[in-house]
């Protein structure tokens, strides 16, 4: 068996899928009275983030740093400790948080740990024999790791009992937005200023855009992340001012290159588009949460389905949508190159898949992003109104048959794809 990026790819997909149906569970039974069991909210989580996201990552670096290095010749183009790293660690740390065993829970985050330990040190080995510079999206991929790095190694130390048990909270924050906001949001958006104008077929807007946005978002998560540690308020609030700038900046840039490409319509740039302006929403969201807090109790009232309406504005509305759109691109065409070796016979086959993509675009677009919006929606409600009311249920089936709409229909087209072979010559 080839455990080639399409491999981290697809398997991470599934964990998404399986993480994404699951928080639908938890979130109708929270707004019907009949929660699921508090752990499953953590293992929601982690399976999303460790086996969804995180190889995802993984798998999209390993292909994409080699070409950048103009490396990739000289490298294993099959990654079995990689994969069983990874996949090993999602699977240990969902066990040792449904044991309630942290000594596994911290176990299986070396092995995660190790897994991208391996990806840096390989990179660099890779920079230092390449024959160009690395670019600059490589550098913001470095922060990115370093980032990971730290998050990981903070999660470690929760796990071990190694951190004070008296500051657990910031402990937890800067752990969270490590991972989150700093590895996944940086990694996100240096390969969105590469991958979004070839999927364009065309330049980006402005490379010096993208330099701003390369210095101005690592120093606002640097602050914000200064700030939970030293539990500053107003520090938290100038960060969040400070990435809100960065986002600003990356958005103008993503959608000034859509303008110039003449505003082409696709699902790939339909997803991307849609999850720069959730990404901008997150940011502005998560600035007013923090001036929210100022007041003491808060001026509005921000209970636990106010905190996964604005977490799920990144996780859905930002990450999940990135995904689907990178995949809908990268899929049809990693395809098309391994299953068909004759470039004339490529090009037929490729059309193919990508019809197949494209079909139902728009229902499976804003499927998801009414469904982001409906969760925020439905946490609205709860401020006027009580759980069991008829506005805040039907909202709460609308938003989760909205979001299940999305991702089954995504997910079919993945099968789909998966089964089409090429006509009349079979597995090449």
């Amino acid at each position: 068996m080839e455990f080639r990026p399409p491999l981290f790819l697809m398997t991470g997909l599934c964990w998404l899928i399986l993480s994404a149906l699951l928080g639908v569970a938890i979130f109708l039974g929270m707004v019907m009275g009949k929660p699921l069991p508090p752990g499953a909210r953590i293992l929601h989580v982690h399976s999303a983030l460790v086996g969804g996201v995180a190889q995802i990552i993984l798998g999209a670096l390993l292909a994409f740093i080699p070409p950048l290095l103009l490396t990739g010749r000289d490298r294993p183009e099959s990654h079995p400790v990689l994969y069983l790293a990874i996949n090993g660690g999602a699977i240990g740390l969902l066990a040792g948080f449904a044991l309630g065993q942290s000594a596994l829970v911290g176990g299986a985050g070396l092995l995660v740990l190790l897994a991208f330990l391996s990806l840096a040190g390989e990179t660099f080995r890779q920079a230092k024999t390449s024959l160009v510079s690395p670019p600059l999206n490589l550098w913001f991929y470095g922060i990115a790791l370093l980032a990971l790095l730290v998050g990981l190694g903070m999660g470690e130390a929760m796990a071990f009992r190694l951190l004070p048990q008296a500051y657990v909270g910031q402990e937890r924050l800067a752990h969270v937005h490590l991972n989150l906001m700093a590895f996944v949001t940086l990694t996100i958006v240096g390969t969105m200023h590469n991958l979004f104008p070839t999927v364009l077929n065309t330049s980006l807007y402005s490379p010096r855009l993208a330099r701003l946005t390369f210095f101005i978002l690592p120093a606002g998560i640097l602050l914000l992340i200064t700030g939970f540690l030293l539990a500053h308020l107003y520090l938290q609030i100038a960060a969040g001012a400070l990435f809100i700038l960065g986002t600003l900046l990356y958005a103008s840039n993503i959608v000034r290159t859509w303008i110039g490409a003449g505003r082409p319509r696709a699902v790939s740039s339909d997803h991307f588009l849609m999850a720069t302006f959730f990404l901008l929403a997150t940011a502005i969201t998560g600035l007013l949460v923090a001036v929210n807090s100022l007041w003491n109790p808060p001026l509005m009232p921000f209970g636990t389905l106010h905190l996964v309406a604005y977490t799920h504005l990144a996780m859905v509305g930002f990450i999940l949508q990135t995904i689907i759109g990178a995949l809908s691109h990268l899929l049809p065409v990693s395809l098309a190159l391994g299953r068909v070796k004759s470039n004339k016979k490529r090009g037929p086959y490729l059309a193919e898949l990508t019809a197949l993509v494209e079909q139902w675009r728009p229902l499976q677009v804003w499927a998801l992003s009414l469904g982001t919006i409906g969760l925020a929606f439905v946490a609205t409600l709860v401020w006027q109104f009580n759980l069991i009311s008829v506005p805040v249920l039907v909202a709460t089936w609308t938003a989760a048959g909205l979001l299940t709409t999305g991702l089954v229909l995504f997910g079919s087209k993945v099968a789909r794809l998966l089964l089409r072979q090429p006509q009349d010559q079979g597995h090449e």
